[in-house]
């Protein structure tokens, strides 16, 4: 329905992944450099931490794929479905491209400081007005990394206070960029849904688009100002115990939310148990509210039932993760290309394309996860540089 597109103003929250993501890997980054370690030493442990319970995930839902392959699901079906269990993995490959360039970034941000958003939101502009008028192939993946590397930009600026020290700034970021989101709106070629619409064209997100440019910065600068009393509210106790575990399981919930929804809506449409009301009516969405709270209860069993595995991955990432201070070590960076790849392909076309198990997919981000957990620094940079090796790195 037209007006639930407006709605998507409040869910969409990508922008703030990134802008947490900039804020966490500034500071991790600059621990990591003055303790003595090493670019790839430490997108080695960032970028492992994230393939281990990922490559579980695709190892479950491949096996379900094979298992109903061999059984004759019908292809269509299988395709639809491996295709919802791996919509959610085009942020994975974005993220881990956005952490290989940290470094980079980072040195850019202590020279340039809040300079290097803009710059960086203007070849994005110039990136989508391209995209949309002339078409060509490919120009449009760069906005991936370009608008959201903007708001992963805006993280590391928030960090080192050059946003917090005058209420004007995030004030100015807000309403900015709600009056630019307007204006492309109004008078441009832009949807103001700000996720992907069947048929709707351009889009706000397919590639990230100036629309969503301007209303990442308006999210940036209403977070920017919720910040501190949202810190008060975190130091009570009681709510720091209610939002704690849910932050321990975000990993969790990134990965399975879509589970719940195909199980029950198999439950209960495939076998005609569940009215199904004309779209838009009121018993329409009068059921909403059942079908939200039976999703809520099983994802919350689903998230219980995974515990013992998030453990075990945790203990896992300790046996395997990277040295601190590992310097350029092929395997890493063959492995980090490899699962970039997978995970793009599975976001792009899912984990059934065309109702088929996806046999090079699956053995890239395999093969991918593997090298990265294999890297390792040579016995004589461990001798060379000791102090590294026993550097802590607060992920």
């Amino acid at each position: 329905m037209h007006w639930t597109q407006w709605l998507t103003l409040g869910f969409q929250i990508m922008p703030l992944f990134f802008l947490a993501g900039g804020h966490a890997a500034g500071g991790s980054w600059a621990r990591a450099r003055a303790a003595g370690g090493t670019p790839a030493g430490w997108l080695g442990r960032r970028a492992l931490r994230l393939l281990l319970p990922v490559a579980v995930y695709s190892g479950a839902v491949l096996l379900a794929v094979g298992v109903c392959t061999a059984a004759g699901v019908d292809a269509d079906t299988l395709a639809l479905v491996g295709w919802a269990m791996g919509m959610q993995f085009w942020f994975l490959p974005v993220y881990l491209l956005l952490s290989a360039l940290t470094p980079v970034l980072y040195a850019a941000h202590l020279r340039w400081g809040a300079r290097v958003p803009p710059v960086l939101g203007a070849v994005a502009l110039v990136a989508d007005v391209l995209v949309v008028a002339v078409h060509p192939p490919w120009v449009g993946l760069l906005n991936y990394v370009l608008v959201w590397g903007v708001a992963y930009q805006l993280g590391f600026c928030w960090r080192d206070g050059l946003l917090t020290g005058r209420r004007l700034v995030p004030l100015a970021m807000a309403a900015g960029g709600v009056l630019a989101f307007a204006a492309l709106v109004a008078l441009g070629p832009f949807p103001v849904s700000l996720i992907r619409v069947t048929g709707q064209s351009p889009s706000n997100t397919d590639p990230p688009s100036a629309a969503m440019l301007a209303w990442l910065v308006a999210q940036a600068g209403v977070s920017l100002l919720a910040a501190a009393p949202l810190r008060r509210l975190l130091d009570r106790e009681r709510v720091w115990r209610a939002v704690r575990p849910v932050g321990a399981a975000s990993m969790t919930l990134y990965l399975w939310h879509m589970l719940p929804v195909l199980v029950v809506a198999a439950a209960f449409y495939l076998t005609g148990l569940a009215p199904e009301p004309a779209l838009g009516s009121a018993a329409w969405w009068a059921l909403r509210v059942p079908w939200l709270l039976v999703l809520g209860a099983l994802l919350a069993g689903v998230v219980r039932a995974l515990r013992p595995l998030g453990r075990g991955l945790g203990v896992l990432y300790e046996r395997t993760v990277p040295d601190a201070g590992l310097r350029g070590a092929w395997p890493l960076w063959a492995g980090l290309a490899l699962a970039v790849t997978a995970l793009a392909r599975f976001a792009v076309r899912g984990f059934a394309p065309d109702g088929r198990f996806p046999v090079l997919p699956a053995v890239g981000l395999a093969l991918g996860t593997v090298l990265v957990a294999l890297a390792r620094r040579t016995a004589a940079e461990r001798l060379e540089r000791p102090e590294a090796a026993r550097a802590p790195d607060r992920v």
